[in-house]
């Protein structure tokens, strides 16, 4: 097997069609390397600036994820290396974590579930008065009220609002946070500032304990996970298929009505994929789901309007206002329908 450090520059080389045939184990990364390693470096600084004897321990997997009980979590691998995060983004259209601020928003949220599960957080009386319960169940999607001032805000759409251990992990991310001010930032937010006060008042309470939990445990640690990156991104993908493209047709055919052709009238498909960035950036913000899943939908219509031969009979600008509804719609009802799968 060759070192770690020359499995790197091997890949780092390698065209995108190589690399995807290249087995994850053999990556050859660590949680240690480059930005990442440097960003790890500044978590274990707020931690110990904050006065927390509590460390978590990191691994990389295929995502970001804490598993319950445990006292660690998982970072994605293509965080490791740059020519990673770049494949990264031409398959899947963005990187989770890709810039300093949001990997550091991703490692303070992460660490609030370890924290959670080192001392048992979640069974205490007060903590479920201001988070609620963390029994109740995870939906597949929800509407956040971008106006409600209950939570905090850490990471994009609104990600407190989804589940009671979500929301402790945001407010604790907010707290943890050198500089962030939050007494003067959600001050006229009384019951989220109700919530930082009571993580603030709990954190000087654990700060010395030894945590009651400790684990080893690397779920689906990358060492361990022998199919290619190519295989990786089919299965990454294949969780946000597309439906039969027939669903499609009903709002096609309003937005882009069967008039007669005339002179100039731009060809729907050609319409929807000269926009196809901009819809994918603004729903995939709007609703809080991944590019690709926006994009998978988009090139569903594109692919049903040509075989509808479907025109813009309309002034573009109306009818991209529409378009940004419709591909919402279907956005929200793909992931409504679908169901999630683990990488093992």
């Amino acid at each position: 097997m060759p070192s770690p450090t020359r499995a790197r520059a091997r890949f780092a080389k390698l065209s995108d069609e190589e690399l995807l045939d290249l087995r994850l184990c053999d990556l050859g990364v660590a949680v240690e390397d480059g930005a990442l390693g440097r960003n790890a470096e500044r978590l274990q600084g707020e931690l110990e600036q904050a006065g927390l004897r509590f460390r978590p321990y990191l691994w990389l997997s295929t995502d970001w994820f804490t598993p319950d009980g445990v006292t660690g979590f998982g970072i994605p691998f293509f965080l490791a290396h740059p020519r990673l995060a770049r494949l990264e983004r031409e398959q899947m259209f963005e990187v989770e974590g890709g810039t300093r601020d949001w990997c550091m928003k991703l490692l303070r949220h992460e660490t609030a579930h370890a924290l959670d599960n080192a001392y048992r957080l979640r069974r205490r009386k007060a903590w479920r008065e201001h988070f609620g319960r963390a029994s109740a169940p995870y939906r597949d999607s929800y509407v956040p009220i971008p106006s409600s001032r209950r939570f905090v805000i850490n990471l994009d759409h609104f990600y407190a609002q989804s589940h009671p251990v979500e929301d402790f992990a945001e407010t604790f991310a907010v707290w943890l946070r050198p500089g962030g001010r939050w007494q003067k930032r959600y001050a006229r937010w009384p019951v989220a500032l109700r919530k930082l006060r009571f993580v603030d008042d709990l954190m000087q309470e654990i700060r010395d304990r030894k945590p009651e939990v400790r684990t080893r445990e690397r779920t689906d640690s990358l060492g361990t996970i022998r199919f290619t990156l190519r295989e990786y991104y089919a299965r990454k993908r294949s969780m946000f298929s597309a439906e039969e493209l027939t669903v499609y047709d009903r709002d096609l055919l309003r937005l882009f009505p069967g008039a007669p052709r005339r002179a100039g009238q731009r060809r729907a498909a050609a319409f929807l994929r000269a926009h196809r960035a901009e819809l994918r950036e603004r729903i995939a913000s709007w609703t809080g789901q991944y590019a690709f899943v926006v994009d998978e939908v988009l090139k569903g219509m594109i692919l049903r309007a040509g075989a509808l031969g479907l025109r813009v009979a309309r002034p573009e600008r109306e009818a991209l206002k529409d378009a940004v509804v419709m591909v919402t719609v279907h956005t929200v009802r793909h992931v409504r329908r679908r169901h999630r799968e683990y990488f093992r």
